[in-house]
């Protein structure tokens, strides 16, 4: 190394260790303001308010500092004016009373032209340096220089720029995704800093980055409008609970730890769904069709009594006749409020009574020579009053418009399903009674929800009875202390401010009121009514018309990326497929696509297998275009009669020392093959962080391995099996039994 290169590496090393130095300092700080934000507070909503902000900012502040650690620089801008910034994960100043930058966070955009600088268009910037850490010691820098007219030189200078790009492609995987906020591409960077507000749709296909865009992309949404989507909250919406933990440790890493995360079967609170349904019932559930069948449904849930058989209603002063006649009346009047069902039915019980006092007073206020009623307003009160306060009426109100929840409803529904094709109702119709809910019933119940509506009036009513107990109590709090302070200073004129002199019993009351200090992210994943400020949704072409429905009803303001390849549905999930017929209902036309055309993990070889398989279907069809070549062939291995076999000895040949191997094959065969895999148990959540994984194809959406073995492709379809062979970032094998897909022999 020349001395030249020496003093530049000493020079960052120095930088690093005073940048930790700040960081210790901070690191200390923040934990003290947690515990002294945490500390009581003045009275009123204000005040609670402000130290719940200063809570989650130092909170948030903490678990930055935490979760970047380690890693927190990772380049350097320098200018033509003669000034440097470095460049990391979240922001840092030299001090507190100082605003000046010790280290710029990558989202601030005095540190974009660290990703879009070229050459060609520098953006005022002579040299863009990458800087490579192990922990908190610098191990490498490359140099790119922007001004070939500028002559110093460090030793470090990278002539193509991509030794970073292609070091982090070429590394081995570990389970979990990486930030690549140290190798952020030009049309990354135009996604990830899109306008906030409508509907971005970022298509690409396998490889070119689209997931870690969109979390990124979450990241510079928090950044750039962090007060209203603190507030407010992000979700994102992931195909499945091991992508989820695939991609768990992105955001943290970025300083990010607000966001809700989830998969389809977590978005109705309270139920988790664990059950499995058959595909063809996964498509029906998923169906347009479906919100129309439920809505009827619940009329139907609407009753009257047969007509000629009227339901009696035995009162003190001689039955009651609830008729048909009646009860339609009422259900025109409880339908025409346009409420929900279980909003609506007081409405129906209000005309229930109101037409059975009538036909009380009609009885017994009846003149028998024909005058007028006798009974006045008062006699006819206390009557409608001792109709409501019947057992009786109460037993035909909720037998004609029984008050539902989502999940009975439901239930009841799944066993006798109507308003489908025979062949539909087949499939999803399960035993009575029947509670494990699959991830395809998530939004049935949340169309119930919105069908029934939610009659709180109760819950309404016992939070304002605890509230004034409060007050009751308060008040004598305050009875006591003037009466104390009275006696102490009855003989004199006092000037000391009393209990009672700046506090009244509300305001104590509301004192004593429990603070919520949960996140927006856990306010909202207990809420099935949260609106959150902005939604991302990965693999978005497998959503179902009716997972549509929830996730728009969750974006009132229509502010949403959604992420996905429509080659990549799978068959028989129900997904939509094309952006225009999933946004159509909701936006029409009102929405921008951009497309991801580089791949960056799936080397030219197996890309160029992977693109045949949908060739064979689309002979137009052309995939995103590699960046680098492994020389190394994909194979492929006939088995004989022990398949399992086979597989287990592809495997020991593919393990890698570092790095994962993952096995995609058939559900059906799972247990017969991981029967021979030492650690791996069919049917079991795949955990991605060991060195071999067992997963079929739509497990497998969206993950990558180093090496992936394929077995008995002819099984799929053309699309699982285009997701399966381009999860490689190095190498690919087969191993089959049945005859291989036309493609691929």
């Amino acid at each position: 190394m020349s001395t030249r290169e020496s003093v530049e590496l000493q020079r960052e090393q120095e930088f690093i260790d005073r940048l930790y130095e700040r960081v210790s300092v901070l690191r200390e700080d923040a934990a003290e303001g947690v515990e002294d934000a945490l500390a009581p507070v003045g009275n009123g909503l204000q005040a609670r308010v402000e130290r719940d902000v200063l809570v989650a900012e130092r909170s948030g502040l903490l678990s930055a500092l935490n979760a970047v650690d380690g890693s927190l620089c990772f380049g350097r801008i320098d200018l033509h004016d003669g000034s440097a910034h470095h460049i990391g994960r979240i922001g840092i100043r030299e001090d507190d009373t100082d605003r000046t930058p010790l280290l710029i966070d990558w989202r601030a955009p005095v540190a974009r032209p660290f990703y879009l600088a070229t050459g060609h268009t520098p953006m005022g910037l002579r040299r863009r340096r990458h800087i490579s850490t192990d922990g908190r010691t610098v191990t490498e820098l490359h140099d790119e220089i922007l001004d070939l007219g500028d002559r110093e030189r460090s030793g470090f200078e990278d002539p193509s720029g991509d030794a970073v790009l292609l070091a982090a492609l070429g590394s081995a995987r570990t389970g979990r995704m990486g930030d690549i906020v140290r190798t952020i591409q030009a049309e990354q960077d135009r996604v990830i800093r899109a306008p906030h507000r409508g509907v971005l749709v970022v298509e690409g296909g396998p490889g070119t980055g689209k997931t870690a865009v969109a979390l990124h992309r979450a990241a510079y949404l928090l950044y750039e409008h962090r007060e209203l989507l603190a507030k407010r909250a992000v979700l994102i919406v992931g195909p499945n609970p091991a992508f989820l933990r695939y991609i768990g440790e992105v955001l943290p890493a970025l300083g990010e730890t607000g966001v809700m995360l989830a998969t389809q079967a977590e978005l109705f609170p309270g139920v988790h769904a664990r059950g499995t349904d058959s595909p063809r019932a996964a498509v029906v559930k998923g169906g347009a069709g479906m919100a129309e069948a439920l809505a009827l449904a619940v009329r139907d849930r609407q009753a009257l009594p047969e007509p000629g058989a009227p339901m009696i209603i035995r009162h003190d002063d001689g039955d009651l006749v609830l008729d048909w006649e009646i009860a339609y009346e009422a259900r025109q009047a409880a339908r025409d409020s346009r409420l929900p069902h279980n909003l609506a039915r007081p409405h129906f019980a209000f005309h229930l009574i109101d037409a059975l006092t009538t036909q009380l007073a009609d009885r017994i206020g009846a003149d028998p020579y024909g005058g007028p009623n006798f009974l006045g307003p008062d006699d006819i009160a206390q009557l409608a009053k001792s109709v409501a306060a019947s057992d009786e009426v109460h037993a035909a109100v909720a037998e004609l418009w029984p008050l539902l929840t989502p999940e009975e409803f439901l239930a009841d529904y799944l066993a006798e399903p109507v308003y489908l094709p025979d062949e539909d109702a087949a499939a999803v119709r399960r035993a009575p009674g029947e509670r494990e809910w699959t991830p395809a019933d998530v939004p049935l119940l949340d169309e119930a929800a919105e069908l029934l509506g939610t009659d709180d009036s109760a819950e309404r009513a016992a939070a304002e009875a605890r509230r004034q107990e409060r007050v009751v109590y308060a008040q004598g709090v305050l009875e006591l202390s003037r009466g104390s302070e009275t006696h102490e200073f009855e003989d004199e004129e006092s000037e000391v401010l009393a209990a009672h002199d700046i506090i009244d019993a509300e305001r104590m009351a509301e004192r004593q009121e429990e603070d919520d200090h949960r996140s927006a992210a856990e306010r909202a994943a207990a809420d099935r009514t949260w609106a959150f400020g902005h939604i991302i949704v990965d693999e978005a072409q497998e959503l179902s018309p009716m997972a549509w429905r929830l996730l728009m009803r969750r974006s009132p303001t229509r502010s949403l990326t959604l992420v996905g390849d429509p080659v990549q549905t799978s068959e028989g999930a129900g997904g939509v497929g094309s952006w225009e017929k999933i946004l159509r209902p909701y936006v029409g036309d009102r929405f921008t696509h951009v497309r991801l055309g580089v791949n960056y993990r799936t080397p030219a070889e197996i890309m160029e297998l992977a693109a045949g398989v949908v060739r064979a279907q689309d002979p137009s069809f052309e995939p995103p275009g590699s960046v680098r070549s492994t020389g190394e062939k994909p194979w492929t291995r006939s088995a004989g009669a022990d398949l399992a076999g086979e597989v287990a000895r592809a495997v020991a040949e593919m393990t890698p020392e570092e790095g994962r191997l993952g096995v995609i094959a058939p559900r059906e065969l799972h247990e017969e093959i991981a029967a021979r895999l030492d650690g791996i148990t069919a049917g079991a959540e795949p955990d991605l962080t060991r060195p071999v994984v067992l997963l079929d194809p739509r497990e497998a959406k969206g993950l990558e391995f180093d090496h992936v073995l394929v077995v008995e492709p002819g099984r799929f379809g053309t699309s699982d099996l285009y997701v399966a062979l381009t999860r490689a970032t190095q190498r690919l094998g087969i191993v089959h039994r049945e005859p291989l897909p036309e493609p691929l022999r």
